[in-house]
């Protein structure tokens, strides 16, 4: 499942090497739900964690992320559920609503069929019984 959010940067952290291959990276959006502001930690993961580099705490971002989750079983047998906003692409409120107010390219007219187009007609001679 893919969403999206926009919201204030809140807080970036470090990238953490958890194995020899595999990386991850957290950070936390501010966004308002009426009187309240909500916090909510995100995950980068491998080569998509520098994408975070280039905004500042702070700075109105739009998120865009899949929501992931799994089940682990501990050595005791007891199963826990695990929920993560794993993140994908992060760019500038100011540049994602540009892009989202670009005007579609100019067509050069010939993208519809005009009704000279239209096939010949039969002159109510036609068969089908609808």
């Amino acid at each position: 499942m893919s969403f999206e959010i926009t919201g204030k940067l809140y807080k970036k952290f470090d990238t953490v090497q958890v194995s020899d291959r595999f990386k991850k990276r957290e950070f936390v959006l501010e966004t308002e739900n009426g009187a309240y502001s909500e916090l909510i930690k995100f995950q980068i993961v491998q080569d998509r964690c520098s994408v975070i580099d280039a905004f500042n705490e702070g700075q109105e971002v739009k998120v865009y992320f899949d929501l992931k989750g799994r089940a682990w079983t501990g050595r005791d047998g007891t199963t826990s559920y695990f929920t993560n906003l794993q993140s994908w692409k992060v760019e500038g409120a100011a540049q994602a609503q540009a892009a989202a107010q670009t005007p579609p390219p100019a067509s050069a007219g010939d993208d519809f069929p005009s009704a000279a187009d239209a096939p010949p007609s039969f002159g109510g001679n036609d068969d089908l019984p609808f």
